[in-house]
């Protein structure tokens, strides 16, 4: 249990280097001199409109978490999973994106684009290569029927596009503040009922001891 805490926050660590900047620029007063000696050094003479300040430092934040969350798996276990990877290059992507123009909006579109491109993942393998990839990762752990295998493939895609398209409703009509909360607490509560949800419904497919 206390392992996969560690992995859980682990996981998070990103969204919540975001959350926590984001929480204290918004409150430092010098919040913009600090944006501008980042900016500085790296050779960005631009000025950031006060009330981007604080989204903008929380970006900065989310990029070096995200390289330094990267570097430490390839260091500590000689390979990074590909959907890491993939999430790591939205975010300097997109995070790149967001302090080039001032716009936050590229930012608010990466959890959709990763939610996104899961959904595709899963049902691409299915329909093209015929390869369940759900059953890929959880077969070692219970046998279902094939039809339910199936089900499951394409609710986790159904979830993933409703997830993303939640994301971008709560992005674009609340604030940043609302939104970064939703990223951290509102999303991962979201996916922690759906995986509750669909164990109280598999839960008729495990053996008896494995249930309890």
């Amino acid at each position: 249990k206390l392992s996969l805490m560690k992995k859980f926050l682990f996981d998070l660590f990103p969204v919540l280097m975001f959350f926590i900047t984001l929480k204290v620029a918004e409150k430092t007063a010098s919040a913009g001199l600090w944006l501008a000696e980042i900016f500085s050094a790296v050779g960005l003479a631009v000025t950031v409109k006060p009330d981007l300040v604080p989204v903008m430092l929380a970006t900065v934040a989310v990029i070096i978490a995200t390289v330094i969350q990267v570097a430490w798996v390839k260091v500590k276990h000689g390979k990074v999973d590909n959907m890491l990877l993939i999430s790591a290059a939205l975010i300097v992507l997109l995070g790149g994106m967001t302090l080039y123009f001032q716009n936050d909006g590229f930012i608010k579109w990466k959890p959709t684009v990763l939610y996104w491109l899961f959904s595709v993942v899963l049902i691409a393998a299915e329909l093209f290569w015929h390869k369940n990839l759900i059953k890929a990762m959880m077969g070692h752990a219970m046998e279902l029927p094939e039809l339910v295998w199936k089900k499951l493939n394409y609710s986790w895609a159904v979830f993933f596009i409703l997830l993303g398209i939640l994301n971008l409703y709560v992005a674009f009509n609340y604030s940043i503040d609302t939104w970064a909360s939703f990223k951290l607490f509102g999303a991962t509560g979201i996916m922690f009922v759906f995986i509750i949800v669909q164990t109280l419904m598999l839960n008729k497919y495990l053996p008896k001891e494995d249930s309890k």
